[in-house]
């Protein structure tokens, strides 16, 4: 099924809130706006040659997606400090953090494939079938994946 996309521009006016919530989700509020930025240029550069645009959504939020495991995968490449110096010690944060900042923190926290499936399924809110699509896996998998990521979170949460 061929389906003629639409302008550019409306493609991001209407799924930026979804991809935003995604790269916030997956990443964190300190890396959001690089994984947002890469999202778009990334799919700018693949736009003129997309064949199928039925699912854009779950285009996208693939894109997303994968861009937030660049941001994951260069946090394991970049040097460990091993003490703060004085003058270097961070001041005191001014805002309270959000509420569910604990819960996507703890989300961060979870295993690649269950972190992925849960942020694709409550940031992206994708079904099981998009989320399989986007992760390379069957549907049973990315359901048993959300299932695990949400026990685990359970386990991790529970006071």
């Amino acid at each position: 099924m061929d389906v003629t996309p639409p302008p550019f521009q409306r493609l991001l006016d209407a799924h930026a809130d979804a991809v935003w919530r995604l790269c916030r989700a997956s990443v964190g509020p300190d890396e959001a706006d690089d994984a947002f930025q890469e999202t778009w240029i990334a799919a700018l550069r693949a736009y003129p040659k997309i064949r199928d645009s039925s699912n854009l959504r779950g285009w996208l939020l693939t894109i997303a997606h994968r861009k937030s495991l660049d941001v994951h995968r260069s946090r394991a490449r970049r040097p460990v400090a091993v003490g703060v110096a004085a003058e270097d010690e961070p001041a005191p944060a001014s805002a309270a953090p959000a509420p569910d900042d604990e819960v996507w923190a703890a989300v961060r926290a979870l295993p690649d494939g269950q972190r992925a499936a849960v942020t694709l399924r409550y940031a992206g809110d994708l079904r099981p079938g998009e989320i399989a699509v986007a992760l390379d896996i069957s549907e049973e998998a990315a359901r048993r994946r959300v299932a695990d990521g949400l026990a685990n979170l359970r386990k991790d949460l529970r006071p």
